[in-house]
């Protein structure tokens, strides 16, 4: 535990030196400031963004069409790895169709999307999804398929109904691996809803960025990114915790 406190410390320090060493680079002109401002008119813009509402609005937006994609990836395809890990004949009935489907980048699938779906949440939920599916799926049948048998076989022997015997046993001895495509798929599932606004919306975080770029507000647009790092950051240390 101790560790882990002076690691995060250090992180901190590190980036605080960052803050610094950004101001004196755009001050200086080292870079044109146009492009790159300085990291207090950043903050300047973060902090009346978030005063203003727009920036916790965005925000909630995007994490709103996330969070759709991503939990019903997750309540889809936990389950079919699990069948997967637990009945080999489905693996191989599956097998071609999961490794072609899973290189196609997820970018690729937004023009599709928006054929079926439109422009609306429903096509940005379908791309994480799709782009969240795999990890989680991949993630829960090598988790299952790696599982002690000497478990499974002991849960047969005390009579377990197939039932209690996946969600008594399979499961919680799968779910290092489980999480671990949880945990892949969050990062994944951000990366894609900021991708799939920029491509076709009117609003979100991923939109608020574009515009804000193609508007010259450089610094609202280094905001909109600051605010990703933090929610990602913040995302990412709620997992562990609830874990």
């Amino acid at each position: 535990m101790k560790w882990r406190i002076e690691s995060k410390l250090n992180g901190i320090l590190v980036l605080v030196a960052v803050i610094p060493v950004w101001e004196f680079i755009s001050r200086a002109e080292l870079v044109n400031p146009l492009f790159f401002p300085p990291m207090s008119k950043i903050l300047q813009s973060f902090f009346l963004l978030v005063l203003s509402g727009d920036l916790p609005y965005q925000i909630l937006l995007s994490l709103k069409r996330a969070a759709a994609g991503y939990l019903l990836a997750a309540l889809v395809f936990i389950p079919l790895g699990v069948v997967m890990g637990l009945y080999p004949w489905v693996y191989r009935l599956l097998e071609v169709v999961i490794e072609m489907a899973r290189p196609i980048p997820p970018p690729a699938i937004v023009p599709v999307a928006m054929l079926f779906f439109g422009l609306g949440d429903e096509m940005k939920i379908f791309v994480i999804f799709f782009s969240c599916a795999w990890p989680i799926l991949l993630n829960t049948y090598d988790g299952v398929r790696n599982i002690d048998r000497l478990l499974i076989y002991t849960a047969r022997t005390f009579g377990l109904s197939r039932r209690r015997m996946i969600t008594r046993v399979v499961v919680p001895a799968a779910s290092p691996q489980i999480m671990t495509g949880l945990r892949v798929s969050l990062a994944i599932m951000l990366i894609l809803v900021v991708i799939s606004e920029m491509v076709g919306s009117t609003d979100g975080i991923g939109y608020f960025i574009l515009d804000a770029q193609r508007r010259f507000k450089v610094d609202q647009m280094y905001a909109g990114m600051l605010s990703l790092a933090i929610v990602g950051y913040a995302l990412n240390q709620l997992f562990f915790l609830s874990y």
